[in-house]
């Protein structure tokens, strides 16, 4: 599977959306040790940036592609 290239917005948008998800107590897609939570500071927006660095985010994007004549 290609690795897909996201906008900056879009980067945004995900890493946002995950990062509510974990805070809202939503479980770890990785398998994150407890040394590295504490070197993340339990920060949910760097364990969100880390899952989407991986490629495992359970979100899409949707792009509109313009109408054809």
């Amino acid at each position: 599977m290609a690795k897909m290239t996201y906008t900056k917005y879009e980067r945004a948008r995900l890493i946002g959306s995950r990062a509510l998800q974990i805070a809202m107590g939503a479980p770890f897609i990785l398998k994150i040790s407890e040394e590295d939570l504490k070197k993340f500071a339990y920060d949910p927006i760097k364990i969100a940036e880390l899952e989407l660095e991986k490629g495992v985010l359970p979100i899409t994007v949707k792009r509109p592609f313009p109408k054809r004549m």
